[in-house]
């Protein structure tokens, strides 16, 4: 009995301990995303104040100011947005298709040199986005398609198919050949046999796919930065800079419009939530 107690305490205490840490290490990741929101609701004199002032007061001066209230010109937040939904939407759409299918074609069939392509897409994805810019821009400036959606939407599509083919390939390997055969003896077409049987089975993993293929061309600034100039095409991280002046920045507005930007993504997640749960645990368990 004596020993069965030991074993019980000693779980508890294990589980309290791993509570305990795994909070700890939230609320590290969670506090640059909450000092975010709080400075956006606080006056520029206590963001810039030194100490910090830790019971900060409250005003929506900086929300008002970049939708053009308290007499100043704010800015094109809704122009901003129209463009980063547009070309995060299409993209991820476009991405996913191209990577469903690709991820699926390596997962399903064998063609020479697939092993070769496969490393090839890795080494590309590899390659940061930064390293792109300038020989993007000269092609981009060569062939118009500086400061345009097309232009953005097929550079995120770059980005974004070989991740996805990377992710979706291994869901499709999770799901066994026996289910396609067996709809194909039935009667089924090959894409009929995929449509209805295998991709019913991996959408949680194609929706994860795709919120990560949203997110990255959600908040991507270093290549937008480069190839946008005009409110028609810039997106919302490349208007956090309309914050920036010769000599000083505001943090307030900068931190408000983030805020904004926040607030799809947040809202995105948790209405595919249990289908990014389930793909990114899909496969972990065998039965």
């Amino acid at each position: 009995m004596d020993r069965n107690r030991t074993h019980r305490n000693r779980k508890r205490i294990l589980a309290a301990l791993h509570f305990t840490a795994l909070f700890l290490t939230m609320a590290i990741i969670c506090i640059p995303g909450l000092w975010i929101v709080l400075n956006s609701f606080r006056p520029t004199v206590e963001i810039m104040a030194k100490p910090p002032v830790w019971n900060p007061s409250f005003t929506l001066d900086h929300y008002r100011a970049m939708f053009g209230g308290a007499g100043e010109g704010g800015v094109p937040v809704f122009s901003y947005f129209r463009n980063s939904l547009i070309i995060s939407v299409v993209s991820t759409a476009i991405a996913i298709l191209i990577g469903m299918s690709g991820g699926y074609a390596f997962a399903r069939y064998k063609f020479k040199g697939k092993s070769g392509y496969f490393v090839g897409l890795m080494l590309f994805r590899a390659v940061p986005g930064v390293a792109l810019s300038l020989p993007l821009f000269i092609v981009f400036a060569k062939v118009g398609l500086i400061d345009t959606h097309l232009g953005l939407i097929l550079v995120y599509v770059a980005m974004n198919v070989p991740f996805t083919i990377w992710l979706t390939d291994g869901f499709f390997r999770q799901i066994p050949k026996e289910l396609h055969e067996a709809a194909e003896i039935d009667g089924c077409t090959r894409w009929q046999a995929f449509w209805k049987v295998e991709f019913p089975v991996a959408k949680s993993g194609v929706a994860s796919a795709a919120i990560f293929a949203f997110l990255t061309s959600w908040n991507e600034f270093a290549l937008a930065s480069q190839l946008t100039r005009s409110v028609g095409s810039k997106t919302m991280p490349v208007g956090l800079l309309d914050f920036t002046a010769e000599f000083t920045i505001n943090w307030g507005g900068m931190c408000a419009l983030a805020v904004l930007m926040i607030i799809p993504a947040l809202i995105l997640t948790f209405l595919v939530q249990k289908h990014l749960i389930a793909g990114l645990t899909f496969g972990g368990v065998k039965g």
